[in-house]
């Protein structure tokens, strides 16, 4: 029976934790320093909106740990010691291990501006980060303007929880719109229509240059501007970066993040990396060697169990997806579909957006086999397991079209939208798709062979 060691609690840590235990009689333990408890980090938001509790965000109950024989321990793991594989803890003694595994997750990206180390200067990724945007913007009289830095998911979601306690945001954004280093420009635009409609004074192309300050608390801010902006809160969502500023003087192969296999090995034995602390040496084609999104975590957690109880197995995570929300707007993205800084010549863009509701669909295909690349979905929902089957069959765009109903989400309280679409794709290319009504018997199909 091993010593199996991971240090960190979040999905991918806690996801490898469960389904070692599920395969094994291993002692398992976990450490953590920034909770005592596994919890969901997406839900923070939502604890400062008050629509759930702390408490909420926990998946399982606190006896949930000690019944499945999963030992906790909330401390800092400060030096991995491979040769006498020990680890050095902040507050208690040294622990050995069998097998450890790496998922200390990211932490916000900071670019040294001056006066980023005043009080009020914070990021939005743990609890601790909670806690500090309670002390400092709990309401409006507190905090009577704050300024969120850089776009992105996390920015925009910073902006609407102050938003909610009606606490004015500045939001700087350096790109032209929002998110469009990601987004091609259509689509940028129309979240950056949106976000102003919200009642946030977004700037494009504007950046931080300093942080200003009085008596060790943030006062202001100028941007690259020239502009002085008076605040009392500067949020950075710059991005993060993987979490292993501890390793950097082990001999522990490093580069932006812990660099593993594709059986998520380090270069030491017995010594393993998931989550968003993971750098894949040589990522599979059209993914990130580091993918700092939940559901990536919880596939490596997934696969390493399989490997660490004798089944070997080699982490494949298949089309890119994520889903995210602007403000009231869903979005959803499957594939590949590249910002036009980023696509290559043969990647054709086909944009749709409602004349009056807040919904856009953007679909990549191939301009000469005209395959299907992939998908951005704004305020609908779509069924994964279809536009997973159409990227993995290679599927044409024409096809992706005339079966368009089949991706819609609940079509008995969705509508799909395929006329409106199929008439602008024939005003854009001149081509006529003739819609095929929703199959029940296709979908049944699918859900069965996935069941």
């Amino acid at each position: 029976m091993k010593q199996i060691v991971i240090i960190g609690n979040g999905i991918a840590g806690i996801t490898a934790a469960r389904h070692i235990r599920k395969q094994s009689d291993h002692h398992i333990l976990v450490i953590s320093s920034e909770s005592a408890h596994f919890y969901s980090r997406t839900a923070l938001m939502y604890v400062y909106m008050g629509h759930m509790k702390l408490g909420h965000t926990k998946p399982y109950e606190d006896w949930f740990w000690k019944k499945n024989r999963i030992d906790l321990l909330q401390d800092k793991v400060v030096q991995i010691l491979p040769e006498t594989k020990t680890l050095a803890l902040e507050k208690t003694a040294a622990i050995s291990y069998d097998t450890l595994i790496i998922a200390t997750g990211s932490t916000p990206n900071f670019y040294e501006w001056p006066g980023q180390e005043l009080v009020g200067v914070q990021g939005l990724y743990s609890q601790q980060d909670l806690s500090l945007l309670e002390t400092h913007a709990p309401n409006a009289k507190v905090c009577k303007r704050a300024v969120v830095v850089g776009g992105g998911l996390i920015g925009v979601e910073l902006a609407e929880m102050l938003h909610s306690r009606h606490i004015p945001v500045t939001f700087l954004v350096r790109e032209n719109d929002f998110w469009n280093g990601v987004l091609p420009q259509k689509n940028a635009q129309f979240i950056a229509a949106h976000i102003r409609s919200q009642g946030i004074d977004l700037r494009t192309q504007t950046s931080l240059r300093e942080i200003r300050g009085a008596n060790g608390k943030v006062t202001a801010v100028i941007t690259d501007q020239g502009e002085t902006i008076e605040c009392d809160l500067v949020g950075i969502t710059t991005g993060v970066k993987p979490n292993i500023d501890f390793l950097k003087n082990s001999s522990l192969a490093i580069d932006k993040g812990v660099l593993v296999n594709s059986y998520l090995e380090t270069n030491l034995p017995e010594v393993y990396a998931i989550g968003d602390c993971a750098q894949q040496q040589q990522p599979m084609a059209g993914r990130r060697a580091i993918e700092a999104v939940w559901y990536t975590g919880r596939m490596m957690g997934e696969t390493l169990a399989q490997t660490i109880c004798g089944r070997r197995t080699a982490y494949r995570p298949g089309h890119w997806f994520n889903s995210a929300k602007f403000f009231d707007i869903e979005y959803q993205t499957y594939g590949w579909l590249h910002s036009e800084t980023h696509k290559k010549a043969d990647e054709i863009h086909f944009h749709w957006q409602h004349p009056h509701k807040n919904l856009a669909l953007s679909l990549a295909y191939h301009s000469e086999s005209e395959r299907f690349l992939g998908v951005n979905s704004f305020g609908m929902r779509l069924r994964h397991e279809i536009l997973d089957r159409w990227l993995s069959e290679e599927q044409p765009l024409s096809y992706v079209l005339a079966h368009w109903a089949d991706a819609n989400f609940d079509p008995e309280f969705y509508t799909s939208y395929q006329n409106q679409i199929l008439t602008a794709y024939k005003a854009q290319s001149g081509k006529e798709i003739v819609p095929l009504k929703k199959s029940w018997k296709r979908i049944f199909k699918l859900k069965n062979s996935r069941s």
